[in-house]
């Protein structure tokens, strides 16, 4: 069963600010509504959404402003974390979303874990990486990571 919602902000391979799209009920209810992407569909949401439109495209602009920024940042950024490896390069453990996290944001920018993309998995031997980040739907950088043995 499906139902309309009006979304509050852009929702990747989703929607735009006030787009009204149809959605699995579920997803509406436990995920979209709940953290405030969108609200249901319907005439007292409609006008309440027409009337907060400028506050809510200005809260997108400044959000899409601040991403561009740090990807700016982050972008021209290398790092180096040294951890413990063997001697064929291999890690004793892991460098995953968290440590990598840490790292950066101890460099000066902030950034969450959730923001950063490994496909990979967590990086477990010595070399050179480019790492992902998806900082906003229409904002993506990379940082080069150089991992080296303590």
């Amino acid at each position: 069963m499906e139902v309309s919602v009006i979304l509050q902000e852009k929702i990747y391979k989703l929607g735009n600010l006030g787009d009204m799209v149809q959605v699995a009920a579920g997803y509406a209810r436990n995920c979209l509504i709940p953290s405030g992407l969108a609200v249901q569909a319907n005439e007292k949401n409609m006008k309440e959404f027409e009337a907060r439109r400028a506050l809510l495209e200005k809260a997108a602009s400044e959000k899409l402003a601040s991403a561009r920024q740090r990807a700016e940042r982050l972008n021209e950024m290398e790092l180096t974390i040294t951890a413990k490896a063997g001697e064929e390069g291999k890690l004793f453990g892991s460098i995953g979303n968290r440590d990598l996290a840490e790292s950066i944001s101890a460099v000066g920018v902030e950034v969450a874990r959730d923001e950063i993309r490994l496909p990979q998995g967590p990086i477990r031997a010595t070399g050179e990486f480019d790492i992902s980040l998806h900082l906003h739907s229409d904002v993506s950088a990379t940082v080069k990571v150089f991992v080296e043995a303590e």
